[in-house]
């Protein structure tokens, strides 16, 4: 289902909450939900109001096999009432659907999107980001043959980009492919990456370095990408 235009933030084929959602979580499986947050009382913001809604259903997402594992507010790229909310799944999860719901569709939310993630390389079963620094949000449209080749670079990348600069790659994600992605011939992909500042952001875009040059040929795989930077706050 088509829910916003090609450079949305999670893509023009991410999915749009319905009471259809899989009855069933799989192992190691993340929902990536991207919401638009509707005005917060006097003496609050929509994102403290919104974490505070969240905060009140993680005993019960703890119940259903969930849990949150990062809550991110926006720097650049994303509007000030914007925010992301990445819910791990350990195992079966019966009521996963009504959880999902209570979390995108609470008086707090004016609208929102979901995107059903594998994890790839990284993050392991147990990791949590880091607080501090800035997290950027990276989506890539790659052709489907090429993922296998896209993820070998990433991973080449990152033994130098991690060792050079004041960086930690909390994870790559493969997203749900929609029937356009099929028709297609693409996968889409989520990097969530930790920079210490914006300033190592921009120093870590050196050429002359080993991690550029895996990046640059991982960027020749790619159709499209779009980025936007964050906070994470803990919940």
């Amino acid at each position: 289902m088509e829910t916003i235009p090609r450079r949305g933030l999670l893509g023009a084929a991410a999915l749009a909450l319905t009471p259809t959602l899989s009855q069933a979580a799989e192992p190691a499986m993340y929902d990536y939900l991207f919401v638009d947050l509707d005005d917060a009382a006097p003496g609050t913001t929509p994102a403290r109001a919104y974490a505070d809604h969240v905060r009140t259903r993680t005993a019960s997402l703890a119940a259903a096999g969930g849990e949150v594992v990062g809550y991110f507010t926006p720097q650049l790229g994303w509007v000030g009432r914007q925010a992301a909310l990445l819910v791990r799944w350990a195992g079966d999860a019966k009521t996963r659907d009504r959880e999902l719901v209570s979390l995108m569709r609470d008086k707090t939310v004016r609208s929102g999107q979901r995107a059903e993630l594998k994890p790839t390389e990284r993050p392991g079963p147990t990791d949590r980001p880091q607080p501090g620094g800035i997290y950027v949000h990276r989506w890539f449209v790659v052709e489907s043959r090429s993922v296998p080749e896209f993820l070998a670079l990433s991973v080449e990348g990152w033994r130098d980009f991690e060792v050079r600069f004041d960086t930690k790659i909390f994870g790559l994600f493969t997203a749900e492919r929609s029937a356009n992605d099929r028709q297609s011939g693409v996968t889409r992909l989520l990097l969530i990456t930790r920079y210490g500042s914006h300033g190592v952001w921009e120093a870590s875009r050196d050429p002359s370095t080993a991690a550029m040059a895996a990046f640059a040929k991982r960027q020749a795989l790619t159709r499209d990408s779009w980025a936007a930077s964050t906070l994470f706050v803990p919940i």
